[in-house]
């Protein structure tokens, strides 16, 4: 509480009562509505909790009467509510009471705090103040002015001596969804009862701030080991932080810091109550999940995330995959997995293009068969162009132990619209959030889906995008969307430039999704030619190392072979800028079959680094006009007379098996009579093109031989 400056003592005499009592928190009670305890009212408990505020809720478990407060006018219940409480406090002339809202409230500052700033007012009651007159506009003219600050009454906060409450409180006789704030706006209007009972406005938010038509006005303020909420209209720091009308969300961003739940200190200091320990649990007492998998697009690098679904760290018999598949173009590739799939989970169902549901309907298929099983603890959907790195995504979630949770994946969309979005994305700041929006990955309890989201469509709203009618329903419900980055989950794969109309479009992913690109197409141990030294030098400044998958080169060689316009062989080249080709081979170029852009940047990523690392002090540029797929073959063209390549340095990739697809073949360097006999699959030779390395390529003598060759710096 150190922000406001020293604390002042309450003394006997700082207020207008006719007793002189020194108040003491013990001499406080905070009265609350509810009728569920929803998240909300747990967030609320727990920060009157954090500052030992004693607090009686009213209501709970009972119907709400009080109307559809969200939309219309209502809440009278609250007062018939309060009526009956207070009259147990008709005489204790020395209790202070304040009444708040539970649902969309948050406490920041202490009882001693409240109390003092309190008896500032030297008045008997005093309101929360906003700006706007609700529910009736016409009484605007009514309300005395004020030089500055909030004009008018709010009725979702109030504090005041117990006895001066009951007596307002009873003059209620009105019915349960009349409206409170009508109601107490009514008799702080009238000079006469607002004189008698000395009531006052927190014009400039010293106890109360409501946002409604103030969030601009309200920042966060870190302290070391707590966090405050300042109004930086009036300066003050208020106790009271009330998330009324359209406000929800702000309130769960200022939640998500206040009083401290995260602080800098100790960052999230919620995050480890109430978690859901499943360690040490038998296999056949696991909750029981059902998977649900999306795929409304075509998706880059779909295999893989199939074969990922098989590596989760969680007992297969509990659980089920429903799959979503909008695209004919991937058909085939769940047909290869389903075997596999089929094996390893309990069950399984697919939905295909021909069904032609739409992503919405689709989605609210596969959420409703967890609602109708009663034996479905969880439902987890998964979107296709998730990548989870983490195999124990659903252990880790699950233990959050939250209604709906989602995990970090990506720095996406995921939370934008959101001022600490970047801190969260970059993992500055750790923990489980209360965010707007929440898609792609998220885990809800199958408890939840049966009590409080009972009906079928939740994201089939109108022309609302499904996620967006799906984050919507659930919050309406007053179900908060959670979102973890206490772990590293994954990441999410970029499909805005995935040209399906290739062969083979993921070998063209290599700028869009660098990681998976990697993953499918370069040697597993290429890394260690960086960390490891490892690579072999068969003939003097000629180095030999592992760059792609076999995977990588079976797809570039059939990418060729499709397009199929292989060159003559002869001088006469029309693809060259001159028309001459000196020493002339059997090729294709990249850029004939569209792949020179991404040609050039595995260049740029992968042999540029070799290069700089195997020959010290040259700095390639990673330049090449000349990148083309040779084929020698016994009746074709089986050899390479002696030259010089146009280049600084040359790579050369084997892109198939010696002694299995052909015999013969390999490179021998004139100079030093030393030849590079039995090339390895997806091993590349990089050596220097010019003087000192003239070389000629050996006959091929049997079956089909293909490299791939790039003249480097030329």
């Amino acid at each position: 509480w150190s922000s406001t400056g020293p604390e002042p003592r309450p003394t006997s005499d700082t207020h207008t009562h006719t007793h002189t009592h020194t108040h003491t928190p013990s001499k406080l009670l905070v009265l609350t509505a509810a009728t569920d305890e929803t998240e909300g009212y747990q967030r609320f408990l727990r920060t009157a909790k954090y500052f030992n505020y004693t607090v009686k809720t009213l209501g709970l478990g009972e119907d709400w009467k009080g109307g559809d407060v969200a939309r219309t006018v209502g809440g009278g219940q609250k007062v018939r509510w309060l009526k009956a409480e207070m009259k147990k406090h008709a005489n204790e002339e020395d209790l202070i009471v304040m009444f708040v809202d539970s649902y969309d409230v948050i406490l920041a500052g202490s009882p001693i705090e409240l109390l003092w700033k309190f008896l500032q007012f030297k008045s008997n009651v005093v309101f929360s103040a906003e700006s706007f007159c609700w529910p009736e506009w016409s009484l605007a003219e009514k309300y005395p002015p004020v030089g500055v600050g909030k004009r008018f009454l709010n009725s979702g906060g109030f504090i005041g001596y117990a006895p001066t409450i009951n007596r307002i409180v009873q003059l209620w006789k009105y019915k349960d969804d009349d409206d409170d704030q009508l109601f107490y706006t009514r008799i702080y209007l009238d000079p006469a009862l607002r004189e008698k009972h000395k009531i006052t406005l927190d014009h400039k938010s010293k106890i109360f701030q409501n946002l409604n038509g103030a969030i601009d006005e309200v920042v966060l303020k870190f302290e070391r080991t707590r966090v405050r909420a300042r109004n930086v209209a009036y300066d003050t720091f208020p106790v009271v932080i009330h998330g009324n009308g359209p406000t929800k969300l702000q309130l769960n961003y200022l939640g998500n810091y206040i009083p401290n739940t995260w602080t800098y200190e100790g960052g999230c200091e919620v995050c480890d109550e109430g978690l859901l320990d499943l360690s040490g649990l038998p296999v056949k007492s696991y909750p029981r999940v059902l998977l649900g998998v999306f795929i409304e697009q075509p998706t880059p690098f779909l295999p893989q995330f199939l074969q990922r679904l098989l590596t989760l760290n969680y007992p297969y018999s509990h659980l089920q995959l429903f799959i979503h598949n909008h695209e004919v173009y991937h058909e085939p590739h769940i047909e290869a997995e389903w075997e596999q799939l089929r094996g390893a989970f309990e069950s399984i169902k697919l939905v295909g293009p021909e069904e032609e549901l739409s992503q919405g309907e689709a989605r609210d298929m596969a959420m409703d068969l967890c609602r109708q099983d009663p034996t479905c603890d969880y439902y987890f959907s998964l979107d296709a162009d998730v990548v989870v790195a983490n195999p124990d995504i659903l252990q880790i979630l699950i233990q959050e132990n939250k209604k709906v949770i989602a995990p970090m994946v990506s720095p996406d969309e995921y939370y934008a619209r959101s001022e600490d979005y970047v801190e969260l994305v970059q993992g500055k700041r750790i923990g489980v959030w209360n965010v707007p929006y929440i898609s792609q990955a998220y885990l809800l309890r199958g408890e939840t889906l049966r009590q409080e989201l009972p009906q079928r469509n939740v994201f089939t709203l109108d022309d609302t995008d499904p996620d967006m009618a799906f984050c919507k329903t659930v919050r309406e419900k007053g179900i908060f969307l959670h979102i973890s980055n206490r772990d590293e989950f994954g990441r999410l794969i970029s499909t805005a430039r995935y040209n399906i109309s290739h062969l083979y479009p993921d070998l063209r992913q290599i700028s869009e999704n660098p990681l998976d690109w990697q993953e499918k197409y370069i040697h597993e141990n290429y890394t260690q030619v960086l960390e490891a030294d490892y690579y072999e030098q068969p003939c003097p400044d000629v180095y030999w190392f592992p760059v792609f998958t076999d995977q990588m080169c079976d797809e570039l060689v059939e990418e060729a072979e499709n397009f199929g316009q292989w060159s003559g062989g002869k001088h006469e080249d029309s693809r060259l800028a001159g028309g001459y080709e000196n020493v002339p081979t059997v090729d294709i170029h990249m850029n004939q079959i569209g792949f020179e852009k991404e040609w050039l940047q595995f260049l740029q990523d992968y042999i540029a680094p070799v290069t700089e690392k195997l020959y010290p002090g040259y700095y390639t540029k990673a330049r090449a006009i000349m990148n083309f797929m040779v084929r020698y073959r016994p009746d074709e063209q089986p050899s390479l007379r002696p030259h010089h390549d146009s280049s600084t340095f040359t790579i050369n990739v084997a892109l198939n098996h010696k002694g299995i697809d052909y015999e013969g073949g390999g490179c021998r360097f004139i100079r030093y009579n030393c030849k590079v006999e039995s090339p390895r699959k997806g091993w590349t030779l990089l050596h220097p093109g010019r003087l000192t390395h003239y070389h000629e390529g050996l006959p091929t003598t049997r079956g089909t031989r293909y490299i791939m060759v790039s003249f480097v710096d030329p």
